[in-house]
């Protein structure tokens, strides 16, 4: 008994403990990959290339930075590591159903990342003062 008291003891009072922000950061972001997770049952068309682009990008890049911080956050690790996987497959149903509707390479990645319309200028129209 007396060893596992110590284990729990042990885990409240780490650098990465329950006490610490090192562990509710990375517990609140899991709701970033289970929402990813939903988004898997969505219809393509309705997914935005750059979101999941700056997703994956994010978990891609704090994956490697929780590994190299002291202390090393191995819960923050996972979670970001998730959050890169699932970004990384909804990059895939983006870029698989942009090629089934028969468009190239340039164009596919044009549709994913950039916007396919041109910006419309808005012209100021003058005001008038009524008497």
């Amino acid at each position: 008994m007396a060893a596992r008291a110590s284990v729990f003891q042990r885990f409240l009072q780490s650098e990465t403990g329950p006490k610490t922000i090192h562990f509710w950061a990375p517990v609140m972001k899991w709701a970033l990959v289970f929402a990813g997770i939903s988004d898997l049952s969505r219809p393509v068309e309705s997914l935005s290339g750059t979101q999941q682009l700056a997703l994956f990008a994010t978990g891609a890049i704090w994956t490697r930075w929780c590994l190299i911080i002291k202390p090393k956050n191995y819960l923050l690790a996972s979670v970001n590591f998730f959050l890169g996987t699932v970004a990384g497959v909804q990059l895939g149903r983006i870029f698989m159903y942009q090629r089934s509707l028969g468009k190239s390479y340039p164009e596919t990645f044009q549709s994913l990342f950039g916007s396919t319309d041109a910006p419309k200028k808005v012209e100021a129209v003058p005001a008038t003062v009524a008497e």
